[in-house]
């Protein structure tokens, strides 16, 4: 998908998104509802990812300091008598 598409297809779905949005006073509740829920949805998949992407971030690359890197374990073995 070129550039020009994605943007013709996202300019798509904002005039469907507004249309639907001058309708809604009007609408039957069961679609003001339907309306809200779906908005609901796109806003905490949204927020969790912009959630999930900071705490990436901030453990990845710690911008407080150098990245922090696992340790490595340590095997315990038994003393030789």
């Amino acid at each position: 998908m070129s550039s020009e598409d994605f943007l013709n297809e996202m300019q798509t779905i904002g005039e469907k998104f507004l249309l639907k949005l001058q309708k809604l006073p009007k609408a039957d509740p069961v679609e003001i509802v339907s309306f809200c829920v779906v908005l609901l949805f796109i806003v905490t998949v949204l927020l969790l990812m912009i959630i999930a992407c900071s705490c990436y971030c901030y453990s990845c690359c710690s911008c407080d300091g150098p990245p922090h890197h696992r340790r490595r374990k340590i095997q315990v073995r038994p003393i030789a008598h």
